[in-house]
């Protein structure tokens, strides 16, 4: 045990641990400060930016004031485990790999060619399931206006947002102090952790603004994590998906495949849900599928096959020189 914490891996969990720590520490001040906005925007006129703000943490619950206090807790501490990193490598830095300049030609290539791989076989998976049937399309078709707000704006804001964050600024930093698979094996932990932290369905807090909420709801969650189900169907789906966005990021030295991906991931995933409903007495559940496409043993098939081409495919082309 005291190898292992002398280690890179093990100064990566401290990380992780001194994060959930100091998230659940400061969770309730998130979620206080978020409800004393929402009352302002009731009962003041605010700029547009704080109104939204304010819409949008009254929409919120508990467990998004806890994963985004996660994520900051996460930047203050990283100096912390690159100096930690330093101690173990002697004062020697690991291997940097910096986010390289492209003409928009092949931003945008990379960006569409992300989606149609990821989207498309995880559109195609999801088609599969439904002629094997276990799932059904939905009696009432979603309106235009419900496919625009639930699919397109979060395909495009949720993949800038993450990736700009995780694989661009939480990768590079980690790439400064440790090994490349280190830090791409520790930013997809966190990525699929951040994407977790709710609690089993039906807990709930006896009160979000006590000291202790915090507390509380990391407890739930990871208790959550001691049921196999959950861990082999659900997280190791996330946790896939972290690594591949971020092997995509290191091979191309650049966001744009891994945004790609990761829009095409969003729209195939929530347009499937936008239209279809999950058969829950299908022999395929819980299993083999949850009751969605981020779920279950074979969407990690899917996600096995979308590495395959993408490897070919970064292998084949050097998308950093197509001109």
């Amino acid at each position: 045990m005291k190898r292992f914490f002398q280690s890179e891996a093990g100064a990566a969990v401290l990380w992780v641990v001194l994060s959930m720590l100091m998230a659940a520490t400061i969770a309730p001040w998130f979620y206080q400060a978020g409800m004393w906005l929402v009352g302002l925007t009731k009962t003041q006129n605010l700029p547009g930016i704080l109104e939204w703000l304010g819409s949008a943490c009254e929409r919120a619950d508990f467990s998004r004031f806890f994963s985004r206090a996660l994520i900051v807790s996460a930047f203050v501490l990283l100096p912390l485990l690159g100096w930690r990193i330093r101690v173990i490598c002697r004062g020697e830095n690991g291997t940097m790999v910096g986010l390289s300049f492209m003409p928009w030609k092949m931003a945008l290539l990379q960006v569409v060619l992300g989606c149609a791989i990821a989207g498309g076989f995880l559109w195609i998976g999801g088609m599969i399931l439904e002629s094997l049937g276990a799932f059904t399309p939905k009696s009432t078709p979603a309106s235009i206006e419900k496919f625009l707000s639930r699919v397109l704006l979060a395909a495009v804001a949720v993949p800038l947002i993450e990736e700009w964050l995780i694989r661009g600024m939480l990768l590079g930093l980690w790439l400064k102090f440790s090994k490349p698979l280190t830090a791409c094996i520790g930013t997809s932990l966190f990525f699929a952790f951040v994407h977790f932290l709710k609690p089993p369905e039906g807990c709930t807090l006896s009160d979000p603004t006590s000291a202790l909420a915090g507390f509380e709801l990391l407890g739930k969650v990871l208790f959550h994590f001691t049921d196999p189900q959950f861990f082999i169907t659900e997280f190791a789906t996330l946790f896939v998906i972290g690594m591949i966005l971020a092997i995509a990021r290191l091979r191309t030295g650049a966001l744009w495949f891994s945004i790609g991906l990761h829009a095409g991931w969003v729209i195939a995933f929530k347009g499937f849900v936008l239209l279809h409903q999950p058969v829950l007495d299908h022999p395929f559940h819980p299993w083999g599928v949850g009751k969605t496409l981020q779920s279950g043993i074979y969407p990690l098939f899917i996600l096995g096959l979308t590495a395959a081409v993408c490897s070919y495919v970064l292998r084949k082309f050097d998308l950093r020189k197509l001109s």
